[in-house]
């Protein structure tokens, strides 16, 4: 099974490690505690707390080695090797949606560190994948679950 590269931003990067590290040291250490807890309790065939508490181990564990997975296949973008002329990952961009005449600025990143209220959007969301590759003054349409709009992009910045 061949996994994707995800490119992110050193910040990106470090977000992710500090989430692993507060899962492996302070989330685990309690659900086994919990699990101890409830084991002293008694009958396990019984015991509510005990399945409750195996099933949240559960999850955590998924999560911890999907959150491994993702940081063994991610990549630190070097941003002084990128073309600013044409949209890339990290551009921040400046697009005007035609229909209803409004400027938006949108930063693309990776899906980890997409947060819209942040104005960064993923590389792979449709506004992001549409503006890939395009350059200043470009007209672009791209389908949204709305239909489609047009955006003139801009600016390009890093």
């Amino acid at each position: 099974m061949a996994t994707e590269l995800n490119y992110v931003t050193k910040e990106g990067m470090d977000s992710l490690r500090k989430e692993l590290e507060h899962l492996k040291k302070v989330e685990r250490p309690g659900i086994s505690k919990q699990i101890a807890e409830a084991r002293d309790k008694g009958d396990l065939s019984e015991n509510a707390e005990y399945d409750a508490a195996k099933d949240a181990q559960g999850l955590l564990e998924a999560k911890i080695a999907k959150l491994e997975n993702l940081i063994a296949h991610s990549r630190i973008i070097d941003e002084s090797k990128l073309d600013s002329s044409k949209i890339s990952l990290l551009s921040k961009v400046t697009v005007k949606n035609l229909k209803i005449n409004k400027e938006m600025v949108y930063t693309i990143v990776s899906e980890s560190e997409a947060n819209l209220k942040e104005g960064k959007i993923s590389s792979k969301s449709a506004i992001g994948a549409g503006l890939l590759g395009k350059e200043k003054g470009d007209i672009v349409e791209i389908t949204v679950p709305a239909g489609i709009v047009k955006f003139e992009i801009i600016n390009i910045q890093r």
